[in-house]
């Protein structure tokens, strides 16, 4: 509950320090957080495969794109490509990708809150706390200086 009103917050009232904000928790948190320990995201969320995604991906594995479509993906509701099935079937059992440096747009830009205009997707932060580790701080951190008890915003928080 108190998480709902902080994003209604943020959404009605932007601070104009968002980004700045929350790339630097971005910066600490992953620093403390390896992606390698959790593999959450890819556990229990697919990411949607653009067409260049998938001409990619099929390419590494040496496959045509209408066979790898095929045998990973399929088309959602929305009419995006999508995983057949979770755990993402590149998902090593040491938490590695087997198709790292190839691997769909989304997930290399997961979990988003290193991009720039954070006020346009706080709700995939506000859905993403719940998945990943790193979020989770990131917004806590954010509870801590934008709650309604906080004191005149983020400058304290930013010079610790």
């Amino acid at each position: 509950m108190l998480r709902n009103k902080l994003f209604q917050k943020l959404k009605n009232r932007t601070p104009k320090n968002l980004d700045k904000v929350i790339h630097e928790f971005h910066d600490d948190a992953f620093k403390k957080i390896s992606c390698l320990d959790c593999a959450n995201c890819c556990k229990t969320t697919g990411p949607l495969w653009t067409k260049r995604d998938r001409e990619r991906v099929a390419k590494h594995l040496r496959l045509e794109t209408s066979i790898f479509e095929n045998s990973y993906l399929r088309i959602d509701e929305d009419r995006d490509y999508v995983l057949k099935e979770l755990p993402c079937p590149f998902l090593e059992n040491d938490n590695q990708c087997s198709i790292y440096d190839v691997r769909p747009k989304a997930c290399a830009e997961y979990p988003h809150t290193n991009r720039p205009k954070q006020h346009k997707i706080l709700h995939l932060t506000q859905v993403n706390a719940d998945i990943c580790p790193a979020v989770e701080n990131i917004v806590e951190r954010m509870e801590s200086i934008y709650s309604k008890n906080a004191k005149k915003g983020p400058k304290k928080e930013l010079r610790q």
